[in-house]
């Protein structure tokens, strides 16, 4: 299945916190988006593997998504090397998306950096056709490699290179923040408190979209940086 957007996040719930909305925004174009968690999040305070796995199919039926799969990579300690780069290249490969976003480059989270390292530099290996890697069948996958690679900003402010607009896609971004029941605030749940459990982190997570928002003139926001400069046929493509 070719996708037109990849989004990578190196834990359920990355994309959906960052740029999710940016997803919504595409597929209301008629655009094909998916999914790819490199982990499982099993090092996560509250919930278990399993209950993030339901949040995770729960929040893509919310976002419509065309495809997600969980690249099940060591949560906490992936690195950024040929064994753990191959299933990253096999899965561009079997959805050849001309656009990847994927981690914040550094963040509060370890993981958030070296995912991004991990994933940009698989874009370019994908393209390479001498890396041998197969898809579901057993049979050799050809080349691909992403058009464009962007990073989604996260928890650290990061300046933005460029914002979209998710104005009229916040209120099912939100809902797709909160199909991770476990994560987030929930004043009924027992778990122990963490750092995202927060109605502080909540009102933050709304704070950080308006502010981006704010930066182009309109109510909410998702923030990118870019690896190399945007071309345009012509400056009104800016608008």
């Amino acid at each position: 299945m070719k996708l037109d957007i990849l989004a990578f996040g190196s834990h359920p719930d990355d994309v959906e916190m960052s740029c999710s909305g940016t997803l919504l925004a595409a597929s209301a174009t008629g655009k094909k988006t998916g999914i790819v968690d490199l982990t499982r999040g099993e090092l996560g305070t509250r919930g278990t593997p399993a209950t993030r796995a339901q949040e995770a199919e729960a929040a893509s039926r919310i976002l419509g998504l065309s495809a997600r799969e969980n690249l099940g990579l060591s949560d906490g300690f992936f690195r950024n090397d040929r064994e753990h780069q191959l299933p990253v290249i096999a899965a561009l490969r079997r959805y050849q998306p001309d656009i990847v976003l994927c981690n914040a480059i550094n963040d509060r989270h370890p993981d958030h950096g070296r995912g991004s390292q991990l994933v940009s530099e698989s874009c370019f290996l994908s393209g390479l056709r001498m890396i041998e890697t197969f898809g579901d069948d057993g049979q050799p996958q050809e080349p691909w490699r992403p058009r464009l690679v962007f990073h989604y900003i996260q928890d650290r402010q990061i300046p933005a290179d460029f914002v979209v607009d998710i104005s009229a896609h916040w209120p099912k971004k939100w809902e797709s923040i909160k199909a991770y029941r476990t994560q987030f605030h929930d004043p009924a749940s027992s778990e122990p408190a963490t750092y995202l459990s927060t109605p502080v982190f909540s009102n933050f997570m709304e704070a950080r979209a308006r502010e981006f928002g704010h930066l182009i003139g309109v109510e909410f926001g998702e923030g990118f940086t870019r690896e190399r400069p945007i071309g345009v046929r012509e400056v009104t493509e800016l608008i």
